[in-house]
């Protein structure tokens, strides 16, 4: 008779705890939607020459109120001002050509994304990945 009380007991408890943690799941902020932009390829240039190409992997967070559905809609527009941009004010370091200036390639993403899909659209910019078409060779300016 004690074991089958044991069991209820530990049915109970374990119910109890089920429901408990899903209340408090409930409760919880949902997480911000993030977005995957795979690589492109963007120049280094340095005294007006195209002395490398650097190809980035980015993830961009999403603002509240904003879907993955809506932005990647505007996918290739993104990709399209970022590169443009890339060629109308390089996002170069000053003693590497085989690194992007991510601070400026993440406002300049930023400032396209409020223009094309909505103000508060991207958050954050985060470059997941850069590598550089050539490796060796690279001297700074």
């Amino acid at each position: 008779m004690q074991r089958r009380a044991l069991i209820q007991a530990g049915a109970l408890l374990t119910a109890t705890a089920v429901a408990g943690t899903a209340g408090a799941s409930d409760k919880a902020e949902p997480a911000a939607a993030v977005m995957n932009l795979p690589g492109m390829g963007l120049p280094v240039i340095s005294d007006g020459r195209v002395r490398n190409y650097v190809f980035i992997v980015l993830k961009l967070h999403l603002g509240p109120g904003h879907t993955v559905e809506a932005v990647r809609a505007k996918e290739a527009h993104l990709r399209d001002a970022l590169v443009r941009a890339g060629h109308r004010t390089p996002f170069v370091l000053p003693d590497t050509w085989v690194a992007l200036d991510t601070a400026a390639l993440s406002a300049s993403l930023i400032r396209s994304a409020a223009t094309l899909v909505g103000r508060g659209a991207v958050t954050r910019v985060e470059v997941v990945s850069q590598t550089p078409r050539r490796r060796t060779g690279m001297q700074g300016v």
